[in-house]
Order: C-alpha cells, then sequence, then structure tokens
C-alpha cells in the first residue's frame, strides 16, 4: 500500500528520487502522468493498467469524458527506476504541475502523487481546514 508524505528535492538533472520505502511496491518500471489539482500521478504498472482499461471502455461521445481520458493517457509515460531510485521527469509534466527543486511525494493507496512543496502546503493547509465538513459528506455516503 502506497501511504505517507515523502519531501524530496528535483536534481539538476530533473530527477525525483521515490521513497525508499515505497521502492519495492511502485517496482523497477511504473507510468508517470498528469494528475488532477496541478498534481502528478505515479501509478504502478498494474495499476496504471487497470485504470487505462477502465478509461478505454469510455464512451467517445461525451465531450467531458474524451478530455479526462486525454488528459491522463496523452500525458501518460513510462519512467525506470535508475540504481538510487531516481526518476526522470519530462520537462512537460514538470512545467504542467509547476514542479521546482523542492517536491512532495503523497503516497495515496494505490498511486503516489508529486507536488511541488509550495502548492502541496497550500492544498494541504485548505483541505484541513474543511476536514469536517469533507468527513460528514463521506459519512452520508456511508464511506466512514
Amino acid at each position: 500500500m502506497l501511504i505517507g508524505e515523502y519531501k524530496h528535492t528535483i536534481d539538476a538533472k530533473k530527477r525525483l528520487s521515490v521513497p525508499s520505502k515505497l521502492r519495492r511496491e511502485v517496482g523497477e518500471k511504473a507510468v508517470l502522468t498528469r494528475g488532477l489539482d496541478n498534481c502528478l500521478f505515479l501509478f504502478t504498472l498494474n495499476e496504471w493498467e487497470k485504470l487505462a482499461s477502465k478509461l478505454g471502455t469510455l464512451p467517445l461521445g461525451q465531450q467531458d469524458t474524451r478530455s479526462f481520458v486525454r488528459l491522463l493517457l496523452s500525458g501518460a509515460v513510462e519512467v525506470e527506476m535508475d540504481q538510487l531510485g531516481r526518476i526522470l521527469i519530462p520537462d512537460y509534466l514538470r512545467d504542467y504541475a509547476g514542479l521546482k527543486k523542492n517536491a512532495v511525494i503523497a503516497g495515496l493507496f494505490n498511486r503516489l502523487e508529486i507536488w511541488d512543496e509550495e502548492k502541496w502546503q497550500a492544498y494541504k493547509s485548505e483541505i484541513e481546514k474543511k476536514g469536517d465538513s469533507i468527513a460528514e459528506k463521506l459519512g452520508e455516503l456511508g464511506v466512514i
């Protein structure tokens, strides 16, 4: 299970180190793509195949569906960890997420999210203020 919050830096060669606690579960190869809220998603190959298969079955006739599928699939790239557990983040994905030097890797069960540290802190601060109301809505859905 991919969980936790980790701070890392992006080096001069545009590489980001995947936390050592998560490397085994992520595997040597993974898929990196545009995420939601201007972060990046990093999926294991297995999780990516599940998601891509579901996306491939969505109806082409709906504009929102096409747009969402394009967002995730066209931006996807297979990445390979080097011996030190680093992945190379392509420029177009760094630009999309506004990644600078400091990044946060957040584990979210079946994927990792990669955020610019400043954006993550702002997002997290805003969500923490809404925690009770979010929990209440999830309670209404029977989630918690």
